[in-house]
């Protein structure tokens, strides 16, 4: 039994350190380029924070362990947005754009109610099944956010200037791969360990993939947007959990499902119902007010939504 959990803790540290590693590395090599900050935060910081869940899931997918899939997605959505934006929350009130509100926090919702109405046999399906052409179309989703993030990009480019970096291209290129293996190697550990720890336990994979892999494979994004909080950087303290959702279902869901279908467990309904429900909170409570603004209680409500949540997960599984 302490076996694997040893390896399960340290692949969850190589996933960790890995994704760190990758996005200095790939940041190194944007401002080498002159790319701006924002494009960084928007693209690499991004797909940086959401790596654990992509290659977590692209070995699940192969070796068709489609709890793991599915929990690892939806449960690690859950974390980002309760866990971590009510923790972030509650360190300091966050005020966030108006775009954000009114774009990117809709683009998550939608995110979400696709996911549901794909895999209930909704939309192009006589089955509860996730299947390669319902992948397809989470990535075209995909496609039509990163279009969006363009036409953003070129919008605040045109108003900011932006500093060459100097770094050593041998430097940059040893971040970027030592991530990317930190990334692998941390994978595997983390996926075959929590296995081995669910059949130990007589836990089902749903479980353990909603709520350990889930949390582990988002430690990145609670250490981003702790960090943001505390330098008072709202945007990314925000922008990173709902970048990472909407990242999270439509590319790394949609690319998963394109590897191998899923079969829909229907139990997961409660997951996403969850998760539509704390996105559709979040929008009203930064809508409503005079600023864009997630006060503390707000943030409170969300932390212990949390906490009930799994205690909810630990009783049914008992």
């Amino acid at each position: 039994m302490l076996y694997p959990i040893i390896l399960l803790l340290v692949g969850f540290v190589l996933l960790i350190v890995g994704a760190n590693w990758l996005v200095d590395g790939a940041t190194s090599l944007a401002k080498k380029y002159g790319i701006s900050d924002l494009t960084i935060g928007l693209t690499i910081v991004a797909f940086g924070t959401s790596a654990p869940e992509l290659i977590v899931n692209i070995m699940a997918a192969s070796e068709g362990h489609q709890s793991i899939v599915l929990g690892n997605i939806v449960g690690s959505n859950n974390f980002n947005l309760f866990f971590i934006l009510g923790l972030t929350g509650l360190i300091t009130p966050i005020v966030v754009q108006s775009t954000t509100v009114w774009k990117e926090i809709p683009f998550s919702i939608l995110a979400a109610l696709l996911l549901y109405l794909l895999s209930n046999e909704l939309i192009f399906s006589e089955e509860p099944l996730l299947s390669r052409i319902d992948g397809i179309i989470l990535l075209i989703f995909f496609g039509l956010f990163m279009m969006y993030v363009y036409q953003q990009l070129n919008a605040d480019q045109s108003t900011q200037i932006t500093k060459k970096v100097n770094t050593p291209k041998w430097k940059v290129i040893a971040l970027i791969l030592i991530g990317f293996i930190g990334l692998v190697a941390g994978g595997r550990l983390v996926m075959n360990n929590a296995i081995l720890l669910a059949t130990e336990l007589g836990v089902n994979e749903k479980i353990i993939a909603l709520t350990i892999v889930a949390a582990g494979t988002s430690l990145p994004e609670l250490a981003t947007s702790i960090i943001a909080a505390i330098k008072k950087n709202n945007d990314i303290a925000v922008g990173n959990v709902i970048g990472s959702n909407i990242f999270n279902i439509f590319f790394i869901l949609g690319g998963s499902t394109v590897i191998n279908s899923i079969y829909y467990d229907k139990t997961f309904n409660t997951d996403i119902y969850l998760l539509l429900g704390g996105t559709l909170f979040l929008f009203v409570a930064m809508f409503t007010g005079q600023r864009k603004k997630l006060d503390r209680w707000e943030a409170g409500i969300l932390f212990i939504v949390y906490i009930l949540y799994t205690i909810y997960l630990i009783n049914a599984e008992l």
